[in-house]
């Protein structure tokens, strides 16, 4: 079908990111279009946030029915339905990915076009069905694909990544997870609590992005309880009729035989189909245009980055913001609106969770750390493991940065972030109401150490805590 369309900002992309753009944009005035090939839902809700967190709580569960002779309630036999549990995954992964697709559908349909945009020039897309988008400013919210190393590609249907895992109709036996970032870990600690002998591999020692020393051999040593590491090695992979054979070597040395390989290495960006060359953009050493934080703008040109495809902090609510930032700038182009960003900050749904915050003890800083070993309220429900540290800027204190790994990190690591954001110190949070017993009261260990180290005196009425709460 021939013919030329035209629009003041051209999103390409309808995942988190890019209908944040488009939103963005269409909401300052401007006229918008919106590209993507199948419409067919967020990264997020279809092979992301909602379906691991889905095998996660079926972990939960499981992990929580085999723990309950401590409180001495015993529970004769558990059994876990591998079928079972990955039929409700995908039955409420569905329904998210059906509401995501259904919000999509709001946007008026002469909006949204179904196909793939390449560059024809600085602001022209040529789209796969012959037609061309004149635009005054374009938007890239393309993603990214799984990362699979060339030694895992021939594995076949042997080889598994997020975006194929899901779809197991049941539980494996045996599974080798391959990178240990934040999918590896959550992902191998999860289906070895679903009963799953899973062994995670490495190239390097560190798991999750941790910096703090203490922080990651707690997490290391939670880890090993459910998952058998092999850190420091590299594999050579064969594939089998029913399974895959891994040698691998490096640290240890061994061989096995796995189900499947769940391939966990990455996530690069969606660039290589867009013809970045007919841009004239700077490209860095990885092949995604150079770009402004505060802006999401390529240098001094008409073209916006947004979520994965830029490559910074693939987070859905850094996705978001870049979208939302990306589509205003790119409505306002050639003027700039600059905005201060999220302090970073992520999260990883292992048990207890991982979170990394902000600046780190590297910036040169004061640091508290506290253990959740003998925590009160962790100890009451049996989760008293773990450690956290908090990193400041003397002279007063300021919290810049936090890694964590304890019980309810997830909901510490929020007020953490908060803090940060808002340039509060060590002594400010002290000054808060702190109930007992609570695992907020985990905080105030780190909390002192910083407060300490740092000129500025605890107020006199400060509470110094009950040991219990610590």
């Amino acid at each position: 079908m021939a013919g030329d369309l035209h629009c003041d900002v051209a999103v390409i992309g309808a995942g988190t990111a890019g209908l944040a753009a488009e939103r963005a944009a269409r909401s300052s005035g401007a006229t918008t279009l919106l590209i993507d090939p199948e419409y067919a839902g967020t990264m997020c809700a279809t092979v992301g946030c909602m379906p691991s967190k889905l095998l996660i709580a079926a972990a939960h569960a499981a992990h929580a029915a085999n723990s309950t002779e401590m409180f001495g309630i015993k529970v004769d036999s558990i059994r876990i339905d591998g079928a079972a549990v990955m039929r409700r995954v995908r039955k409420e992964r569905d329904r998210f990915a059906r509401l995501t697709r259904e919000g999509i559908e709001d946007i008026p349909e002469a909006v949204r076009i179904t196909g793939r945009a390449r560059f024809a020039g600085a602001s022209t897309l040529m789209l796969d069905d012959g037609r061309t988008i004149e635009a005054r400013s374009v938007v890239i919210a393309t993603g990214s694909t799984p990362f699979v190393p060339s030694e895992f590609a021939g594995l076949g249907r042997r080889i598994l990544t997020n975006q194929t895992i899901f779809e197991l109709e049941n539980l494996p036996d045996r599974l080798a997870v391959i990178g240990a970032g934040a999918i590896g870990l959550e992902l191998s600690q999860a289906m070895a609590r679903l009963g799953v002998a899973v062994t995670l591999f490495d190239n390097g020692h560190r798991l999750g992005a941790i910096r703090c020393d203490k922080v990651h051999s707690a997490l290391r040593e939670i880890v090993a309880k459910d998952v058998e590491l092999k850190m420091g090695t590299t594999l050579d992979a064969k594939a089998n009729d029913n399974s895959v054979t891994l040698e691998w070597s490096g640290d240890s040395t061994g061989e096995a035989d796995f189900d499947y390989v769940l391939v966990t290495t990455g996530r690069p960006p969606n660039l290589e189909s867009l013809d970045l060359g007919q841009t004239r953009l700077e490209l860095g050493d990885d092949g995604v245009p150079l770009h402004d934080r505060e802006t999401m703008r390529c240098g001094d040109s008409p073209v916006f980055l947004a979520g994965d495809a830029a490559d910074d902090l693939p987070l859905l609510h850094e996705a978001s913001h870049d979208g939302t930032i990306a589509g205003r700038n790119a409505a306002a182009y050639p003027a700039t609106i600059s905005v201060d960003r999220f302090v970073p900050f992520s999260l990883t749904f292992t048990s207890p969770p991982v979170s990394r915050i902000g600046q780190s003890e590297e910036d040169g800083v004061i640091t508290g750390t506290a253990s959740f070993s003998d925590q009160g309220r962790a100890r009451v429900e049996g989760k008293n493991e773990g450690v956290l540290t908090l990193y400041a800027k003397a002279p007063d204190g300021r919290l810049i940065g936090a890694d964590l790994c304890t019980p309810a990190s997830e909901h510490l690591a929020h007020m953490l972030a908060w803090a940060i954001q808002q340039g509060q110190t060590a002594s400010q949070l002290l000054e808060m109401p702190f109930y007992h017993p609570t695992m907020e009261e985990g905080l105030k260990q780190a909390l002192r150490t910083i407060c300490a180290a740092t000129p500025i005196e605890l107020p006199d009425n400060q509470d110094r805590g009950d040991p219990s709460g610590t």
